[in-house]
């Protein structure tokens, strides 16, 4: 019985998939790279990993302790100050825009008269809307001095001043990964010209023909 011969098979196609050489985990070894080439590699790649886990944490941290700090402190404000009114002793100056938005936030420092929560009457200055005559009547916060003062910590300022507290120690823990990573680098590359210096050295006489 005669042989059967196999049908012709077609050409093989083209490899699917990147070369290997172009493959992170089938890298070429390369004679040029030096020790400390991969130890800079590794602790950027450390700092940076440590950065990512370091930084939401710090910021969240942080924000629960100025949280705790700014409310502490909007608590004792409104323990220790008091809003009550007051007497203007002398003219306070117009705004340039009298009736314009910016005119309704302006505040001008001025000389008030008020009664203290122990009945002593005192002066103090204090800032006040534009445009109002000696004699008239303001709101001022004061403290039981009679010190004018700013009125306690509302909870929207309390909120913006943590988120701000969070935002720098977030903002902080990557400039300092960042600065440490600048050292490092800074370290290794004095040691890879000492070694440089050290090893021609040692090379340069054999290259230098004798006369």
């Amino acid at each position: 019985m005669e042989d059967t011969i196999p049908p012709a098979q077609p050409p093989p196609g083209p490899r699917l998939g990147p070369p290997r050489s172009l493959r992170p985990w089938h890298r070429r070894p390369n004679p040029l790279r030096r020790p400390t080439d991969r130890f800079q590699a590794r602790i950027g790649l450390g700092l940076l990993l440590a950065v990512l886990v370091v930084a939401p944490v710090a910021g969240v941290v942080v924000e629960e302790l100025a949280h705790r700090h700014y409310t502490d402190t909007a608590r004792h404000q409104a323990l220790t100050r008091h809003e009550t009114s007051a007497t203007l002793t002398e003219d306070v100056p117009r705004h340039p825009e009298p009736g314009s938005d910016e005119a309704k936030l302006a505040r001008y420092p001025a000389e008030v008269r008020l009664t203290t929560p122990d009945g002593r009457t005192a002066t103090t200055r204090a800032e006040v809307p534009p445009g109002l005559s000696a004699g008239g009547q303001v709101r001022v916060w004061v403290t039981a001095d009679g010190e004018a003062t700013e009125p306690p910590l509302t909870r929207e300022q309390i909120r913006s001043r943590s988120m701000g507290c969070a935002l720098l120690a977030a903002v902080g823990t990557v400039l300092a990964g960042a600065a440490a990573h600048a050292v490092i680098c800074h370290v290794v590359r004095r040691r890879n010209l000492t070694a440089w210096e050290r090893a021609w050295a040692e090379t340069a006489p054999r290259w230098t023909p004798s006369g």
